[in-house]
């Protein structure tokens, strides 16, 4: 702002700006932390999925090692949380942006992104089950709807496509981190979503670098409608 000092400035983006993002980063993470697989595994089932094929806290291990309806208990646990984190973002910055955006449009798209980026940290670095969490497609996936539906088609789309022609999961998943920071580029323009964009999708691709590896090796195994015992377990 013109004439202002950093002394004059500091306490306006505390107040403003910082406690804001401090607030939806937390909210995001510990929403994050809702494990599906785990909580349904471990504490429902009494075995947790982290013990048997891959180790993943994820969808994918936690049907090839348990099946049955429960999977959509998981299902619903990651898609509902990834949605409560980014409503906690959309919330934060249409009621309290402070007047630092031009526009309450981009500010809840912001909070979208920023509510999106620790939800995801939550999934995949849970606090509460010692920091093994799962890889964040489903609720990246989940947070990719609410962002903005030409994304949500770029990821999904090819998502799909891949998995359903490989029957190789992982390589939807890839797709599907590798190309968000490009959707978001397409549709936003916006460089700081971008990086943001960068950090979700990188996030995502680091995450299956093990499978990246099966994949190029020809070793990774294909998915199966039929879940499998821990011996035939894949990696996903």
């Amino acid at each position: 702002m013109p004439g202002m000092t950093w002394a004059d400035l500091a306490p306006w983006m505390l107040s403003d700006l910082l406690l804001p993002l401090v607030i939806v980063a937390v909210a995001a993470y510990f929403c994050g932390c809702f494990n599906g697989a785990v909580i349904v595994s471990k504490y429902i089932l009494r075995d947790d999925v982290r013990t048997h094929g891959s180790g993943n806290a994820g969808l994918t291990n936690f049907y090839r090692t348990f099946g049955g309806p429960l999977t959509f208990a998981v299902i619903l646990t990651d898609v509902l949380k990834a949605v409560v984190a980014v409503w906690v973002g959309i919330l934060v910055a249409r009621y309290w942006d402070g007047g630092f955006w031009n526009q309450e449009a981009i500010a809840v798209v912001y909070g979208k992104y920023w509510a999106g980026t620790f939800c995801l940290l939550g999934h995949m670095f849970p606090c509460m089950f010692h920091f093994k969490g799962g890889k964040g497609i489903l609720s990246g996936g989940t947070i990719a709807i609410m962002i903005d539906w030409r994304i949500a088609l770029v990821v999904w789309g090819g998502f799909l496509i891949l998995a359903v022609l490989t029957r190789w999961v992982s390589l939807g998943s890839i797709w599907a981190g590798a190309s968000f920071p490009f959707a978001t580029w397409f549709v936003y323009h916006d460089w700081i979503l971008l990086l943001l964009g960068i950090f979700i999708g990188g996030l995502i691709v680091w995450k299956h670098r093990g499978n990246l590896k099966r994949i190029l090796s020809g070793t990774e195994s294909r998915f199966s409608l039929h879940h499998k015992t821990d011996e035939g377990a894949s990696k996903t």
